[in-house]
């Protein structure tokens, strides 16, 4: 079956299933694969649950009226959004980086929302899987969408570019993550500035942090509007403790967010409201209203402890911004526990040792979790379960708690051991 075909199938039937728990009636389900599961064998399962086609290519699929065989359902599915993509006549932005892609993400969703039918990939579906059930998700009824794009291999952004196909475009900033993709830092760099690329071939449009200056000399000739201390869109901390309150213009926004770092994550929402011309009363209620959740940087209080709960990744770049951050508060009684920092091949070592010099340096009391850390510190709790077990012994009481580390660790389930 031609895509044009498939795509007619689909506008009749306009969402899209992978897994046959989550069956919506009417769907058109994707049999995919991976390494532990082969959704081929699902296809008339779907279907009598409701599906109104499976997709498949297993070739011995039996013969059904509403089984289509293709060649691969996984490139099926990544052309099908690709021509639905060029249906669309509204402006994408893309959004990658090492750190702050989903909340930056949230918040620019929640300001232009206040005013525009906005789409916003959901979660961190930002992978060769995520990006096009994204697209897939875009109806007629939005006239703006972000799209959210990792990597941990190098051409990845490009490829999800070529799906999204981006009017605009951000990267957060360039950090050490996923090394065992991308061997060093060049590497990383190389990939983000895919995006660049890309939007500089297709003369897009960029949103950069006017105090980075790597991004600076990666966006050379590209269109772009800047944010940051000495961005078009100037903005200014004037304070972080406990949560961050900027000025922007008269406007003064009192976030409910928490580390300094989220200061460029907020003065870019601030840059592109203002530039998709969202009302600057609207941008303050947006963000003043956005609470974190999902684990990152969400505050907790119970009658023993304050938690600040950021586990749900943690890479070398985005763990130093945070201790430091946690290091200025001034909060009494501070620990931090803090878990492995995964996939980073070779540079594992180095990257826990600094971690564990930094906070030896700003004299901060600390539990460290998982065998990365083990292996630079033979002190350290070699599993989450190892540190359950202690503080079920040695309960902690009016401290304030910080957990950050890789999701793996599954430091959010101590929470209730807190």
């Amino acid at each position: 079956m031609k895509i044009k075909e498939l795509h007619n199938l689909f506008l009749n039937n306009p969402v899209i299933c992978t897994d046959t728990r989550k069956i919506k009636k009417g769907s058109i389900f994707f049999c995919l694969k991976g390494k532990n599961f082969n959704g081929n064998t699902f296809a008339k399962e779907a279907i009598k649950k409701g599906c109104k086609y499976s997709i498949t290519d297993d070739p011995k699929s039996e013969i059904h009226p509403k089984i289509i065989v293709v060649n691969n359902v996984l490139e099926t599915l990544q052309k099908l959004a690709t021509y639905h993509r060029k249906k669309l006549n509204i402006p994408i932005i893309g959004i990658t980086g090492t750190n702050g892609k989903t909340t930056s993400k949230e918040l620019i969703n929640a300001i232009l929302k206040s005013e525009k039918k906005c789409y916003a990939t959901k979660g961190n579906f930002n992978n060769h899987i995520g990006v096009p059930l994204s697209i897939l998700e875009i109806n007629k009824t939005h006239n703006i969408a972000i799209i959210e794009m990792g990597a941990n291999h190098l051409k990845e952004i490009n490829f999800l570019c070529k799906i999204a196909q981006p009017t605009h475009g951000i990267i957060t900033n360039i950090g050490v993550a996923h090394l065992e993709g991308f061997k060093d830092i060049q590497g990383i760099i190389n990939t983000k500035n895919e995006l660049y690329k890309y939007l500089y071939r297709t003369k897009g449009h960029i949103f950069i942090n006017n105090d980075d200056q790597l991004l600076i000399s990666l966006s050379k000739n590209i269109s772009k509007t800047s944010y940051g201390k000495r961005g078009e869109t100037k903005t200014s901390l004037i304070n972080n403790t406990p949560f961050l309150d900027i000025k922007w213009n008269k406007t003064i926004i009192y976030s409910n967010l928490i580390g300094d770092y989220q200061y460029d994550n907020i003065s870019l929402a601030i840059c592109i409201g203002n530039y998709f011309k969202i009302s600057s009363n609207n941008i303050k209620i947006a963000l003043e209203s956005y609470v974190p959740k999902n684990n990152r940087s969400q505050i907790i209080k119970n009658d023993t402890n304050t938690i600040i709960l950021d586990a749900y990744n943690a890479n070398p770049s985005s763990m130093k911004a945070m201790i430091e951050s946690f290091h200025k508060q001034k909060y009494k009684n501070k620990v931090c526990i803090l878990g492995d920092m995964l996939e980073l091949g070779n540079s594992s070592h180095k990257e826990h040792l600094a971690i564990i010099q930094l906070c030896k340096k700003l004299e901060l009391k600390c539990y460290f979790v998982g065998i990365e850390f083990n292996n630079v510190l033979n002190t350290s709790f070699l599993s989450r379960k190892e540190l359950e077990k202690h503080i079920k012994e040695n309960p902690f009481k009016n401290k304030t708690l910080l957990l950050k580390g890789s999701r793996g660790i599954g430091l959010e389930k101590l929470v209730k051991f807190l």
